[in-house]
This record gives structure tokens, C-alpha cells and sequence, in this order.
């Protein structure tokens, strides 16, 4: 039998803290205040008759029983996020016929979900799935060749077409490990670096270059990719740096080694992750595909971003409907 006092949010506030090192990291990170994080992780450590993390040092460390007990705390977690997201299986048995567009950036972990619960519901349904990039996507819903996409919002109105935010997916700088060493000045940092850029048809290549020209930003034309993972590739090569998103960084698990990630050095600013619906499909099915694409972006998405990034807290977050 599982102690009294070890308790969901008990594990939440340790894997916050094992990651962050830090109270007021972990606060942010978890919602709630820096004495409700300490008090959690006190009840945590009574429950279990052991210290989990050595109080005495800054930033935290782990004990040897707290590295023990991480592990199996944090996939007891994926498991139970991963329970928590499936649960939300829609009633789409009704549809006849359902195409779905969605962002490339979800294909490593969030599509293969989404497929399995959609596929869980439509019982007697012909059904279609395309990934591709937010600028084609977006294309083919304004076409009516989709019924529903998720993709990256241009920010303008389309006629025909109802948008349905999901989350808000703000843009960060990239860099090889260990180029920026710290300090305020970190374009000087960068000087020897070029700057890669996304290619310009894409809808992230023409945020960041219309982001870019707003700040008076003038960084010299030398390479444009027009795939993420090369792009990413690139900058944990060394060849240069970049501006991505959290949810773009995330999908480069890969070379996570290799880059170090930054707030930008210059004006914030960040994109909003929207499902669009044709107008006569407006109602009850894409709300509550919607709101299955929130419980998923943040559970296998948002959650494990902010445990590697968490001075995202707060700015990286699932929108409400």
C-alpha cells in the first residue's frame, strides 16, 4: 500500500524541482506558491522516512535515494499524463467521413496519439490524416479540402474558416553548446556565428523574418532551411544559430546535447498553435477535438518542455477555448 502522504502533486513538486534545482523554478513551473512547493516536498520526504534532496546544497541536488526514487516517480507520471489524455476519447461515431490536417512539428509523439484516440471513435467513418507544414495546411482548410487542421495561426481572418486556439508557443534562441557563455550581450556572442534561417515560404520562416524586420534586426542572407531537423542539425554542428519555438525544439530530441536554448535577446514574441474548422463544421466536433489537442499538447509536449526549459514557465502554456 502507497504511503498516506505520498501524493500526486508530492511527485509533481519533486520531478519540478530534480529538474529545476531550484523552489522558485519549480513554483512557476507547478502554479503554485514557493512555501506550498517546500511544504509539498517536506510531506513527500516524511511519507518515505528519507531526504530525496540534499537541503543544504544551492542549487538542490538529489541524494542517492532521491536519484533512486526519481526515475520510477517520473514514469509513473508519464504513464498516469499519458492515461489522463486518452481518457478523452470523443464521440465521433456519428461522422461519415472526417480529413484532419496537422502540424509536422507533432509527428514524432502527439499525431501517433491522436490517431489512435480518433481512431478509437470513429467506428463507421472514412478517415484521412495529412502532416505537413502550417502554410499548406492552412491553404487546404481555406480550400475545403480538409474538415479540420492544426496547424500555426497566420493571425489573419480567413472567410469560411473558424480558428480554436490551443496553446502559445513563443519563439527562443538556439545555439551550439557552449557558444554563449553568459552576460547581457549575446548578438556579440554570435558575431562569428551566422544566423540560419527558416526557408521564407514557411509560415514560422515569415514570422520570425517579419519579427526580425520589426526589431531593425539586419542579419546577412546566407542559409534558408526548409526542414526543421536539418535546421536544427545545423546549429549542433556548429555551423550557425537560429530562432525556433519550444514545440520545434522538443521535436529535435536528438541533438538536445549538442544546443544550448535561450530566451531571445531582443523583443519577445511567439506563435499560437490554433485548430481551424470550416464554418459549416462548426459545434461540437472541433471543440471537442480542441480540447483533446489541448489535454495532449500539454501533457506530451508543454509538461516535458518545461522540465528541461523552465524559465518558459509561464509563457509557453495551453490557450483556453
Amino acid at each position: 500500500m502507497i504511503s498516506k502522504g505520498v501524493t500526486l502533486r508530492g511527485l509533481e513538486v519533486f520531478e519540478a524541482l530534480a529538474s529545476t534545482g531550484s523552489v522558485a523554478q519549480a513554483a512557476a513551473v507547478t502554479g503554485l506558491s514557493q512555501p506550498a512547493v517546500s511544504q509539498q516536498l517536506r510531506n513527500l520526504e516524511t511519507a518515505l522516512a528519507t531526504d530525496l534532496i540534499d537541503h543544504g546544497k544551492r542549487p538542490m541536488r538529489l541524494t542517492p535515494a532521491g536519484h533512486s526514487f526519481l526515475g520510477r516517480a517520473e514514469a509513473a507520471l508519464a504513464q498516469l499524463r499519458l492515461a489522463q489524455s486518452e481518457l478523452a476519447v470523443m464521440d465521433l461515431a456519428h461522422l461519415s467521413a472526417l480529413s484532419i490536417g496537422l502540424i509536422d512539428d507533432f509527428d514524432n509523439d502527439l499525431t501517433p496519439r491522436l490517431v489512435t484516440i480518433l481512431a478509437d471513435s470513429l467506428t463507421h467513418c472514412k478517415f484521412k490524416l495529412i502532416t505537413a507544414p502550417s502554410h499548406k495546411i492552412l491553404e487546404d482548410i481555406a480550400d475545403k479540402k480538409l474538415h479540420l487542421a492544426i496547424a500555426a495561426s497566420a493571425g489573419t481572418v480567413t472567410e469560411g474558416v473558424l480558428e480554436y486556439p490551443l496553446a502559445r508557443d513563443p519563439f527562443i534562441l538556439v545555439a551550439p553548446k557552449g557558444a554563449i557563455k553568459g552576460g547581457d550581450d549575446v548578438m556579440a556572442q554570435l558575431v562569428n556565428l551566422p544566423f540560419l534561417r527558416y526557408e521564407k515560404n514557411q509560415l514560422i520562416g515569415r514570422l520570425i523574418e517579419a519579427h526580425l524586420a520589426r526589431q531593425k534586426l539586419d542579419l546577412p542572407e546566407r542559409f534558408e532551411i526548409g526542414s526543421h531537423l536539418a535546421l536544427m542539425a545545423m546549429v549542433a554542428r556548429r555551423i550557425g544559430w537560429a530562432v525556433t519555438t519550444p514545440l520545434g525544439y522538443m521535436r529535435a530530441v536528438r541533438f538536445h546535447d549538442e544546443v544550448d536554448a535561450f530566451t531571445l535577446p531582443f523583443k519577445p514574441f511567439a506563435r499560437t498553435i490554433s485548430l481551424f474548422a470550416g464554418a459549416d463544421w462548426a459545434g461540437e466536433v472541433p471543440a471537442s477535438v480542441a480540447q483533446t489537442m489541448r489535454r495532449l499538447i500539454d501533457a506530451h509536449m508543454i509538461t516535458p518542455a518545461l522540465a528541461q526549459l523552465p524559465w518558459l514557465a509561464g509563457d509557453l502554456r495551453v490557450l483556453d477555448g
